[in-house]
């Protein structure tokens, strides 16, 4: 068990922990979860002894192995598999003890090395790196590829492999999806499912967080507060503890009313298309998480075009790529300023090349582009926080590209991205990818694009920076095509998705839950096609694919007959939604003598919020795994 008792922590002179005290469990899967800067980092720090607390105590089990990943990796020459293996350390330090009796000719040594081998599972390590190189991405002719070859994303990869590898008691991940595309962190979600130790969290990925964690720590104003539930659970249980406080009531009202509004429009407007309704059903979720964030530092909106062209941009036959070879072939693509696409399909399948070519980067190889006359292109990509002048300033970096616009003005819009007081006189240099992130999203926006092109916006963007891009997207009145790992925010703010895959680009008809499982029948297609190359597979496979099918059939009996409990479980909630709803509808609750009657109905519905939210989303997972175990049989 971790316990923090009274724990006072420093970082300098500022304060981020004052008399905190917390206690996890084993095999809890914690989201640990805060505004940048509050002290997420340094709790981990003090988990791995890397900092001591000024005050109070940190108490953990004398034999606890935590395991966390390292953010950066040096270019070593080490081969891929070999480095991922080295996260066992145990395993290393038991194969170099048995080199040295070896080399002493030490048989009763020797012996004994090689039972303590057996017992670290010593002869499968190559076959369990291996899963985890392919589940991250890997190809198999990588694995012999030293670590230096690779780039700082396909790194932080080899990173997080290698600290899966480890054998662990408590595990503590800080933004493992960064540089991770969907593929990897849907392969991602299910092995931390499966982690049977404790898991600590953080993610600014709220729809990792609500399929990994079932239990929230939010750091606010030096206190440590918990949370039972998943990061949406959490988000439900704050609203309703805020409703309670008078001083934000009116700001709630405000926010909640704009959130209306949205979903008023957009359910106008939905089509009968699954990402289309996906997106409806992801506003009404953000109508009750609103007072959750009536505190966000971040406050903008997309201004409205000068001019529309329709179509704004209209890809005819084109074949797409580099130095005359194509990476996709006779793709038509409309854009129009209604247009809201989110690029989905495997990685290096062709989506960054895809939205190169729409934003002017890369000239069609075949094929035609059309531009409107009126169109104006707003493009974001990572490599553009790169190109950022680092000894510039904010202010005078946003002056450069608007001369004629008065200073107050420049603060105040650079204000609503969270550069406030000495934040916009601030060197760039000194940034986080965060803060570069913000930067750059506020010089695109600036210039009232009617078409933008987002490839991966949310990198490195904490959750409240993402709503409020979120709610600025919902507001947007041009076309928008969006490159996105954040489930979260496609489907709050497309409303087709698009699909680039075996070298074309096509309409996909569902939606990001219609994709796992066209995802998963993807890898089976192509790890059938790996094995037919290979010479097809032997006798022993067959027989083990026939009895996974058996497996596979015996577990659908119980996965139906608890389906069937849930869809009882979400009618009973839904009942006690409408009869909590229709008491507090009643105006003479709200009489001052009946204070304490109407706090205990609040408290009723943020619970029932909270477990119906919980119920659907178990509901969901299910019926996906049922879906999926029926494809297989």
């Amino acid at each position: 068990m971790i316990q923090l008792q009274s724990v006072t922590l420093y970082r300098g002179s500022k304060c981020l922990l004052e008399d905190a005290s917390f206690s996890a469990y084993p095999g809890w899967h914690l989201a640990l979860v805060g505004r940048n800067g509050c002290g997420k980092s340094s709790l981990f720090a003090l988990l791995r002894n890397e900092l001591s607390p000024d005050a109070g105590q940190l108490l953990l089990p004398a034999d606890s192995r935590i395991a966390h990943m390292a953010q950066e990796i040096m270019a070593l020459e080490r081969p891929a598999l070999d480095f991922v293996i080295d996260g066992d350390r145990a395993l290393r330090q038991c194969e170099a003890e048995l080199q040295q009796a070896e080399q002493r000719q030490d048989q009763q040594a020797i012996a004994l090395c090689h039972q303590r081998l057996g017992d670290l599972d010593a002869y499968t390590a190559e076959t369990r790196a291996a899963k985890l190189l392919v589940g991250l991405g890997f190809q198999q002719a990588q694995f012999q590829q030293p670590v230096s070859a690779f780039s700082g994303g396909w790194r932080v990869r080899l990173s997080l492999a290698q600290t899966l590898m480890c054998p662990s008691d408590i595990l503590l991940l800080d933004e493992p999806t960064n540089h991770l595309d969907l593929d990897a962190i849907l392969w991602l979600e299910a092995w931390l499912r499966a982690y049977p130790g404790t898991l600590l969290l953080i993610s600014h990925d709220r729809d990792f967080l609500d399929a990994v964690t079932d239990h929230t720590l939010h750091i606010e104003h030096q206190c440590l507060h918990y949370y039972s539930g998943n990061y949406s659970s959490f988000e439900v249980q704050r609203a309703a503890q805020l409703a309670n406080q008078q001083a934000a009531h009116d700001k709630q009202q405000r926010e909640i009313e704009h959130l209306q509004r949205f979903i008023t429009r957009f359910k106008a407007k939905a089509t009968k298309a699954r990402q289309a309704q996906s997106r409806v059903k992801a506003l009404e979720r953000m109508e009750k998480i609103a007072p959750a964030h009536v505190d966000s530092p971040f406050t903008f909106r997309i201004p409205p075009p000068d001019r529309l062209s329709d179509p704004l941009l209209d890809l005819s036959k084109a074949d797409l790529g580099y130095t005359g070879q194509p990476v996709l072939r006779q793709v038509n693509l409309y854009l129009g300023p209604d247009s809201r696409i989110g690029l989905i399909g495997p990685n290096g399948a062709g989506k960054s090349t895809l939205i190169k070519t729409l934003a002017g980067e890369l000239a069609p190889l075949a094929g035609e582009l059309q531009s409107g006359e009126h169109t104006r292109v707003g493009y974001f990509a990572q490599h553009q926080l790169d190109q950022l002048d680092v000894n510039a300033t904010p202010l005078l970096t946003l002056q450069r590209q608007a001369s004629t616009t008065d200073e107050l003005s420049l603060r105040n819009y650079l204000g609503g991205f969270g550069f406030q007081g000495d934040a916009v006189l601030a060197p760039i240099a000194r940034f986080s990818g965060g803060e570069k992130a913000r930067l750059a999203l506020a010089l695109i926006i600036w210039h009232k694009p009617n078409l933008l092109l987002l490839d991966e916006p949310t990198n490195h963007l904490d959750l409240e920076m993402r709503l409020a891009l979120n709610l600025a997207l919902q507001d947007y009145s041009g076309g928008l095509v969006l490159v996105s790992h954040d489930r979260h925010l496609l489907r709050a703010t497309t409303d087709e998705l698009v699909l680039v895959a075996d070298g074309g680009v096509t309409a996909f008809a569902g939606d990001l839950n219609d994709y796992s499982g066209w995802l998963l029948d993807y890898r089976q297609r192509q790890a059938s096609a790996d094995t037919a190359r290979q010479g097809g597979t032997d006798k022993r496979d067959r027989k083990a694919s026939r009895q996974q099918a058996a497996k596979r059939r015996n577990q659908l009996r119980p996965l139906k007959q608890r389906l069937q409990q849930l869809e009882r479980a979400l009618s009973r909630l839904e009942q006690d939604k409408a009869d909590i709803e229709q008491a507090l509808s009643d105006e003479s609750l709200y009489a001052d003598g009946r204070k304490a009657e109407l706090t205990d109905w609040l408290k009723r519905q943020g619970a029932v919020a909270a477990e119906l939210e919980q119920t659907e989303m178990d509901w969901l997972e299910l019926s996906e795994e049922l879906q999926q175990l029926e494809q297989n049989l």
